[in-house]
C-alpha cells in the first residue's frame, strides 16, 4: 500500500467515524472516491465489487433530492405511497448506473481539480477519471450533511446523470401512468430485479 493511499485511507476513518471537525467538500469527496478506486483496483470478483461499491456509495449520493428532481413537474402526480417507492427503486437505479460506470474504467485514478461553495452553502467538486488510455471529467454537486457531504447530482463531460433521467422519465410519463413506470422499474430495479446494461429505465 503506497503511503499516499494510506494517507488518505486514515482519513476516511476520520472523516466517516464522526470526527468533530468538518472536511471540505474536496476532502471529503477525495475520500469516498480513494475508497472506491481501492474497490475498483482489487481482484474481487464484479458482484464483490458491486456490492461494495453500492455499500460505500449509499451515504454519499443524495438520491431522493435526485429522484425528486428527475420526476421534476411530474413528481405531484405520484401519490405519497408511490413517491416514497419511486425513490426507493431511483435509488437502486442510480447507484446501480454510477457503479457500472465506475467499473467500466480500467485501474482509474483520480485528479481533483478543486471545489467552489456557493453563498447557499451547496458546492462544486470537479475532478478527472485517469486510465491508461483516457480522461474524463467528472463533476460532483454537493449539499452539506452535518460534517459531511450528500452529492445530489454526477455529471460526466457536462453530461448530467440527473438530467438524463428526467427526460427519460418525462417521455414516459407523458404516455404513460405512475403505475405504469413504477412497473417497469420493479421488474429492474426492485427486488430480484436483473437491472439494465445502460442507465435507461
Amino acid at each position: 500500500m503506497t503511503t499516499r493511499l494510506l494517507c488518505w485511507l486514515c482519513l476516511a476513518v476520520g472523516l466517516l467515524g464522526g470526527r468533530a471537525w468538518a472536511a471540505t467538500p474536496l476532502e471529503y469527496t477525495r475520500t469516498i472516491l480513494e475508497q472506491t478506486r481501492v474497490i475498483v483496483d482489487s481482484a474481487k470478483a464484479h458482484d464483490a465489487k458491486l456490492a461494495e461499491l453500492s455499500a460505500l456509495l449509499k451515504n454519499f449520493l443524495d438520491t431522493d433530492t435526485m429522484g425528486r428532481q428527475a420526476l421534476d413537474k411530474h413528481w405531484a402526480q405520484f401519490s405519497p405511497a408511490q413517491q416514497k417507492e419511486f425513490l426507493t427503486l431511483f435509488r437502486e437505479l442510480f447507484q446501480r448506473t454510477y457503479v457500472q460506470k465506475l467499473l467500466l474504467f480500467e485501474r482509474p485514478d483520480f485528479a481533483y481539480a478543486g471545489d467552489v461553495v456557493a453563498p447557499d452553502g451547496t458546492a462544486r467538486v470537479d475532478t478527472k477519471i485517469i486510465t491508461p488510455r483516457d480522461e474524463f471529467a467528472v463533476t460532483y454537486q454537493l449539499r452539506p450533511n452535518g460534517k459531511t457531504w450528500l452529492a445530489t447530482d454526477i455529471k460526466i463531460e457536462d453530461l448530467s446523470l440527473t438530467n438524463n433521467f428526467r427526460r427519460q422519465l418525462d417521455r414516459l410519463l407523458t404516455k404513460s401512468t405512475p403505475d405504469d413506470v413504477l412497473n417497469r422499474m420493479r421488474k429492474k430495479y426492485g427486488p430480484g430485479g436483473k437491472g439494465a446494461e445502460a442507465e435507461d429505465l
